[in-house]
């Protein structure tokens, strides 16, 4: 696979750096964080108002598109961007994340992963040729490696955290045969970038020897999966700090799943570019908000009833320079309106946003 895609501009000397991505919809900067599309859509935002927020990608999720309408559906639709109506480029989580989250009605062999449908019953089987095959009709931009994800049981750790280490490899070596074989007829300004993802838990030795084959394979991007599924903060940061040393500088690094402004800036200075996670969006519904220094706002709270005032007044979101109020938005979550929700989550939205631009 080629030369391009990547492009590093400056770098700080705690490892952070900036630099420039390429893909077939267009140049992103980098750092930048992801809003999460799952379904197609970001929950109570139109894509036009996504994009204000400074958002540059958007993640939507293989497995959940599969289910309903059908990769099929979108591909005749004209693809993601035309059937989302979002302009710029998206990634599609290989469907791996399910392989965790959906542990209850999911059963994991070498061929794949059978999930069970809860709601109809019907069974799914999808492996990496077909999360492949899947993403490639979908049309993102940027495709996942399909991979074996476990959490964080003491009692199963080593043994599972083994297996999904070796699992998430042989499969990785499946995803780029069959990416491969899609991608062949494409002139080279068309094709999509696969990344690879990383896996090994807590487990610094399975981290490095999982890293190492990763980078060592024919992908655009790295990916580093199975860290925010339980783990302490100081946990996190002691595998980010300890990965920092070891990623390949000539391939962007993606930390699946953070979205907390903590976590991201620690993990921006030890050489991470790219995030996704559904925080914001979720926390912005139930009326959480961040605010400068990182604090947290919580619009419930009854102090807000009668405060004049935006929700942050260094903010340059369209809802604080429209002058919402706090007494505003408190009466909209009291009254269950759900443009409460979409006014805080383009806050919240634009405040990771801001938060990557300073380090661009």
């Amino acid at each position: 696979m080629p030369k391009r895609y990547f492009k590093e501009v400056q770098r700080s000397k705690s490892g952070g750096r900036s630099g420039i991505l390429n893909t077939r919809t267009g140049w992103v900067k980098t750092p930048f964080f992801m809003p999460v599309a799952t379904k197609g859509a970001v929950v109570g935002l139109e894509p036009a108002q996504v994009a204000a927020t400074g958002a540059q990608v958007l993640l939507a999720n293989t497995y959940h598109l599969h289910m309903q309408p059908g990769e099929k559906v979108i591909k005749k639709l004209g693809g993601l961007q035309a059937f989302t109506g979002w302009k710029g480029p998206m990634l599609t989580d290989s469907g791996g994340f399910q392989v965790f989250s959906l542990a209850n009605v999911r059963k994991i062999t070498e061929e794949g992963v059978t999930f069970k449908d809860p709601k109809s019953g019907r069974e799914v089987l999808i492996t990496p040729e077909k999360s492949m095959q899947i993403q490639s009709d979908l049309g993102a931009d940027i495709i996942m490696a399909f991979d074996d994800l476990t959490g964080l049981d003491p009692a199963k750790t080593k043994v599972r955290t083994d297996e999904a280490v070796e699992r998430t490899h042989r499969w990785l070596v499946r995803c780029i045969a069959e990416f491969k074989k899609l991608t062949k007829n494409l002139p080279e300004t068309e094709r999509p970038l696969l990344f690879g993802i990383a896996q090994g838990g807590l487990d610094k030795k399975l981290r490095a020897k999982s890293l190492e084959f990763v980078q060592s394979q024919e992908v655009d991007g790295l990916g580093i999966g199975g860290l925010s599924v339980g783990e302490s903060k100081n946990d996190m940061h002691g595998m980010l700090k300890f990965l920092g040393k070891l990623y390949d500088p000539t391939k962007i690094r993606y930390l699946m799943g953070v979205g907390e402004p903590s976590n991201m800036r620690y993990a921006i200075e030890h050489g991470i570019d790219m995030f996704d996670c559904v925080l914001p969006t979720r926390n912005a519904r139930h009326g959480s908000l961040w605010i400068t220094g990182d604090k947290r706002l919580n619009l419930n709270n009854a102090r807000h009833a009668a405060d004049p005032g935006p929700i942050d007044n260094k903010c340059d979101c369209s809802t604080c320079k429209m002058g919402y109020s706090r007494a505003y938005l408190y009466q909209l979550f009291k009254t269950d309106n759900p443009l409460g929700g979409s006014l805080a989550s383009t806050h919240n939205l634009r405040y990771l946003a801001r938060l990557c631009e300073e380090y661009q």
